[in-house]
C-alpha cells in the first residue's frame, strides 16, 4: 500500500490498486444551532464533490455542535437533530460522508456517525468508549455503542470510530483492524486544546497506525465553546506512523488527501468479534480526470503560539456566538489588563474593543501613561472614568458604621467594585460585554475581588497563569512593541493602597505558580511538594488559600481553557467542605 498527494487521476489497475480522494472537514459548529451547522455541512459536502472526493467525514456532534450538554435530555433537541440529518441526507450525492449526530434510538441515546451514501442513510456507527472524565460527562447522555462499525467501496473496507474509541489502544480500532480486516480507520473527533494536547494527540494517532498497521483520517473540531476551544489539527497518517496531510491549528479548513490503496486480502475477523458491516455501492476507482487536490499548507506554530490563537479564538467565539459585537474592560496600567487587551483586539478587530481607565487617588501616574501608551499601539478607544468621587460617596454612606475601625480589605476593595459598577453601567447602556483580566494565579489564591475585578461576561485568561502571562506578553512583543515595556517590566500592583504590592501578600510568582501547578493540576498533596525558597508553612498557607476561595470562583465568569485542568468543569469540588490538612 502506498499513498500520495500530488495525483490527477483517479485510476484503476490489474493489482486492484484503486485511488481513493478524502477530504477531512474541519469546522467550527454553533452548540443547537442546527441551521447554521447544516447549511455548513452542505457547503462542504458541495466544495468536496467539486474536488471529487470519494469519503469526506466531519467532526463528532458536527450536526449539534460540541458539547451540547444538557440539551440532549431535551426531547425537542434530539428531534432537531433527526430533522437536519434528513436534510443533509440529500445532498451527499456523488460521494460517501461521515457526520456526527445525536441520535435517539428507542429510550436510549447515541453519540453517532451517520454513514451517507449517493443521497441516502446507509447505516451508523455508535461510540463505544464514552469519556466520563476531566471536562466530559458523556455517560450522563450517551449509551454505549454495541459493536464496531466499518464499510466497503468495492474491495476497500475503512472503519468508523468517534473520538475517545481511538485513544484507548485496545478499544474498537483494534478490533476493526485486527488481521486486516480494515485499510483505513476512520475517527471522527472533538477533542478540546489544552497545553501540550496537539502534541499528545499526534504521538497517540501515530502509535495506533503503526501498532493497527492501517491508514487513520482523523478529523477534529475547531473554535470555542464556553470555556473549551477546539484547535483541528486534523490529520492522516500511513501505518508506518508518517504523517500524510495535516490540517491547521485553530483554522476551518477542508484537508484533502489521495490514497492509493491495495486492498487486503484478508477481511475476516475472528468469531469472537461482533461487527456492523455495510457496503457503499459508489465506484471511486473509474477513469476520471480532475485537478490536483488543493489542501491549506500546513503551518508548524509553536507552544506560546497556539496558546495565544486559543486565547483568541475562545474570546472571539464567546462574545460572537453569543450575540455581541463590542467588549470593554479596565486598563489598570498592569501585564493582565494589558495581555487581555491584545487578545481581545486581535480576536474582535481595535474598533471593537474599548478600554475604560478608572484612576483612583492611589493609581501612579505611570499606570496611566502605560494604559494610554497600549491602547494607542492597539488603536483602541480609552474612556477615563476617575473614581475618586465615587470612594468619597461610599466613605459617606459608611462614615457611621466603619468609625470604630482601620482602613483596610473594605476600603480596598470598595475600589474593585466601584471599577465593576463601571464597567457594568457601561455594558447595560451600550451593550458591550465585559472582559475581565485576572489570571489563574490570581483565582487560584483569591486574589481578587467578588463583585469587582471579577464582575464581567467573560474571563478571558482565567486559565493563564501569571508566569505564563509574562511569556506571552514576551513573544507578542517579539517583532515590535506592543505591550509597552514598562508595563512587563514593573513589579505587579493591584494599587488599591499606597505602595501595594502583590509579594505584600504572596510569594513572587515563579514560586506560587509550581505550587499552584502541583496541587491543583497535579493533585498532588501538600506533604509532597517542595519548593526551594518557600518553607512547609509557606506552601500549606497558599494551599489553604486554593481551598478556601472555591466559592469565588464558582461565581466568576467563565474563560478559556488552556491548562490540562483548569477551574471548572475540569476541577469540580465542594464549597463547603471541612478545611482540615492536605
Amino acid at each position: 500500500m502506498s499513498a500520495g498527494n500530488k495525483i490527477s487521476k483517479k485510476t484503476k489497475n490489474n493489482s486492484g490498486q484503486g485511488v481513493l480522494r478524502i477530504a477531512m472537514a474541519q469546522i467550527n459548529s454553533r452548540v443547537g444551532d442546527f441551521r447554521y451547522n447544516t447549511n455548513k455541512i452542505k457547503t462542504q459536502l458541495k466544495k468536496a464533490r467539486k474536488m471529487a472526493a470519494d469519503v469526506i467525514i466531519f467532526p463528532e456532534l458536527a450536526i449539534t455542535g460540541y458539547p451540547p450538554e444538557d440539551l440532549l435530555l431535551k426531547e425537542s433537541f434530539l428531534k432537531q437533530s433527526k430533522k437536519a440529518l434528513e436534510k443533509i441526507v440529500p445532498h451527499s450525492k456523488g460521494l460517501v460522508s461521515i457526520i456526527g449526530f445525536a441520535e435517539k434510538k428507542g429510550k436510549g441515546i447515541y453519540n453517532s456517525a451517520a454513514l451517507l451514501g449517493n443521497g441516502k442513510h446507509i447505516g451508523t456507527g455508535r461510540k463505544m468508549l464514552l469519556p466520563n472524565y476531566g471536562v466530559f460527562d458523556e455517560k450522563r447522555y450517551f449509551l454505549e455503542g454495541d459493536m464496531p462499525t466499518r464499510f466497503s467501496l468495492n474491495n476497500v473496507t475503512l472503519g468508523i470510530t468517534i473520538c475517545e474509541d481511538i485513544w484507548e489502544e485496545s478499544g474498537p480500532g483494534k478490533v476493526l483492524c485486527e488481521k486486516g480486516s480494515v485499510d483505513l480507520l476512520l475517527n471522527i473527533s472533538s477533542s478540546p486544546f489544552h497545553k501540550g494536547k496537539g502534541y499528545v494527540r499526534k504521538k497517540m494517532i501515530q502509535q495506533r497506525a503503526q501498532s493497527y498497521r492501517a491508514y487513520i483520517a482523523y478529523v477534529n473540531l475547531v473554535g470555542g465553546q464556553d470555556e473549551l476551544v477546539f484547535d483541528g489539527q486534523s490529520m492522516i497518517i500511513a501505518p508506518d506512523g508518517k504523517i500524510l496531510a495535516q490540517g491547521n491549528s485553530f483554522n476551518e479548513e477542508m484537508v484533502i488527501a489521495d490514497l492509493v490503496i491495495t486492498p487486503k486480502s484478508n477481511k475476516k475477523l475472528s468469531s469472537k468479534n461482533k461487527i456492523r458491516s455495510y457496503r457503499v455501492p459508489t465506484n471511486f476507482s473509474k477513469q476520471k480526470n480532475y485537478p490536483p487536490p488543493i489542501t491549506p499548507t500546513y503551518i508548524k506554530k509553536t507552544e506560546l503560539e497556539n496558546i495565544f490563537s486559543a486565547l483568541v479564538m475562545g474570546t472571539q467565539d464567546y462574545v460572537c456566538k453569543n450575540g455581541f459585537s463590542k467588549v470593554v474592560l479596565g486598563l489598570s496600567g498592569g501585564i493582565d489588563s494589558a495581555l487581555t487587551a491584545v487578545i481581545a483586539t486581535k480576536a474582535l478587530g481595535k474598533k471593537n474593543v474599548v478600554g475604560v481607565l478608572m484612576p483612583s487617588p492611589y493609581s501612579s501616574e505611570g499606570s496611566i501613561k502605560d494604559s494610554l501608551k497600549l491602547a494607542k499601539n492597539l488603536g483602541i478607544e480609552t474612556l477615563k472614568l476617575p473614581i475618586a468621587i465615587a470612594m468619597k460617596a461610599y466613605n459617606k454612606i459608611l462614615e457611621k458604621v466603619f468609625s470604630a475601625t482601620t482602613p483596610g480589605l473594605a476600603e480596598e476593595n470598595l475600589q474593585a467594585r466601584i471599577r465593576g459598577n463601571i464597567l457594568m453601567a457601561l455594558s447595560n447602556k451600550k451593550g458591550w460585554l465585559v472582559l475581565t483580566t485576572g489570571n489563574k494565579s490570581e483565582m487560584s489564591v483569591g486574589y481578587c475581588t467578588l463583585y469587582g475585578d471579577m464582575a464581567g461576561g467573560f474571563a478571558v485568561i482565567k486559565d493563564v497563569p501569571k508566569t505564563w502571562v509574562y511569556k506571552i506578553s514576551h513573544w507578542i512583543n517579539r517583532e515590535k512593541e506592543v505591550i509597552p515595556k514598562s508595563i512587563i517590566a514593573k513589579e505587579p500592583s493591584a494599587e488599591l493602597r499606597p505602595d501595594q504590592k502583590d509579594t505584600d501578600s504572596l510569594p513572587p510568582y515563579e514560586l506560587l505558580d509550581p505550587i499552584l501547578l502541583k496541587y491543583i493540576e497535579k493533585d498532588k498533596p501538600s506533604d509532597e511538594i517542595k519548593i526551594p525558597g518557600l518553607s512547609t508553612a509557606e506552601i500549606k498557607k497558599i494551599i489553604k488559600l486554593v481551598d478556601a476561595n472555591e466559592y469565588k470562583r464558582r461565581q466568576g465568569p467563565p474563560g478559556v481553557k488552556i491548562t490540562p485542568k483548569a477551574f471548572g468543569k475540569d476541577r469540580r469540588l465542594p464549597i463547603t467542605i471541612r478545611r482540615g490538612e492536605n
